[in-house]
């Protein structure tokens, strides 16, 4: 599926904010542009690791082969062996697909259109951070701000901004930020991310 821009962006913006202070405040233009080439190298060595693992899980399936052939001597463990032999290379696999996307990732991040929307999100969420934690405490149940994983904070706080400052419909800002948490967060960060927005979307149409 073809990437589109504004979802690029987004990355960048996500992994150009675990890179700013913590403060929040006016960042300078000149910043912005060095934290979106700093995520952009991101990238590219995320690409780089990808494709080391996928080799890395090709040569043990490789390995587990030959140590089948040559050191087996019933049924069973050749089956156990070969099992393994496929996991590993699903799991190569698997690696390979997600370093495919990533060239179509990094060429789109040259585009003017691409950085600036990064540059916008970090400018939001940095000078209204205060507001948009104020709104994410109150519609997290059962846990504190502060507690949270800070890359999954920063998944909110990209949507909260894009909903509350840059005009982006909220279903459209949940569902982009559910997609990075897939991503980026834990196993099932997506799902809290998804509750945590719905009840902040709840709450923007009360006010």
């Amino acid at each position: 599926m073809k990437k589109a821009p504004r979802s690029t962006a987004r990355e960048l913006a996500l992994l150009g904010l675990s890179q700013l202070q913590t403060s929040s405040g006016s960042l300078e233009k000149k910043q912005l542009q060095e934290v979106v080439l700093a995520a952009v190298r991101t990238l590219r060595t995320e690409a780089q690791d990808i494709l080391e693992t996928a080799a890395a899980e090709l040569q043990r399936g490789s390995d587990r082969l030959l140590s089948s052939q040559i050191g087996t001597t019933d049924i069973e463990s050749a089956r156990a062996m070969l099992y393994e032999v496929i996991e590993l290379g699903q799991r190569a696999i698997n690696h390979i697909g997600t370093a495919v996307e990533l060239p179509e990732i990094l060429q789109l991040t040259n585009q003017l259109e691409v950085r600036s929307y990064a540059m916008e999100i970090m400018t939001k969420v940095n000078g209204n951070k205060k507001e948009i934690d104020k709104l994410l405490r109150e519609s997290i149940i059962d846990w504190q701000v502060e507690r949270l994983p800070r890359i999954d904070l920063d998944i909110l706080r990209i949507a909260v901004a894009e909903m509350m400052f840059i005009g982006i419909q909220k279903q459209v800002a949940i569902s982009q930020a559910v997609e990075l948490a897939k991503r980026y967060s834990g196993e099932d960060g997506h799902k809290f991310i998804n509750g945590v927005l719905r009840r902040v979307f709840d709450k923007m149409n009360v006010i």
